[in-house]
């Protein structure tokens, strides 16, 4: 039988490294927010998702959290009347990224919570094996 202890820690360790990719993710996002298109007529930059999936650990029969997908948001872009932007069509229109920023900031704080709550654990865990290493030597 596995340890509960070492399998909190890599159920954690999953945590993070999903919330690590999201919160990547999502800074691309807001870093592309006002990126249009090269040329008249191009699309702009196009919103990237991210998909998770359990993944079953086989050593410690935990279900761990990996990134199944980065896919792009297929929602409509944004279109405003800006005659004088390099990326304006002859109608002086110019596509916008479809990155809502509020969107963005809510799945930056929720990655962010999620982040912290799974480097808890493993902080936890850590004091939990120094504590019963501490048992054991006395």
């Amino acid at each position: 039988m596995i340890d509960p202890i070492v399998s909190s820690l890599k159920i954690a360790s999953s945590g993070l490294s999903a919330q690590s990719t999201r919160l990547r993710v999502v800074s691309e996002n807001i870093a592309n927010a006002n990126t249009t298109g090269e040329v008249a007529g191009a699309d702009p930059y196009q919103r990237k998702t991210i998909t998770f999936a359990a993944e079953l650990d086989r050593l410690t029969g935990a279900d761990l959290v990996k990134v199944s997908a980065v896919g792009r948001d297929q929602s409509p872009y944004v279109v405003e009347h800006d005659p004088g932007n390099p990326a304006a069509n002859a109608d002086g229109y110019v596509k916008m990224p479809n990155v809502n920023m509020l969107v963005e900031m809510a799945d930056m704080r929720e990655a962010n919570r999620s982040y912290e709550a799974n480097l808890q654990v493993v902080k936890q865990a850590r004091e939990i094996i120094n504590m019963t290493i501490d048992l054991l030597r006395s």
